[in-house]
């Protein structure tokens, strides 16, 4: 009967923590994703040219 009891406490400090969220607008979330895909393509592009550029003078040094 306790652990019922336990449980049903915890359940309820979830439910109020939840009340608690602010969750974003649809405009606000686009906005977040859109960032996050512009971060993407800019991290992907440094790191293919770091690596064509790395290539390239390693094969300046080899040969």
């Amino acid at each position: 009967m306790a652990k019922k009891a336990k449980e049903e406490k915890k359940i309820s400090g979830i439910r109020s923590e939840f009340k608690k969220v602010r969750w974003p607008k649809r405009k606000e979330m686009f906005k977040y994703s859109l960032a996050v895909l512009i971060c993407i393509v800019v991290f992907s592009v440094f790191f293919i040219l770091s690596d064509v550029i790395i290539a390239f003078i390693r094969t300046l040094l080899e040969g």
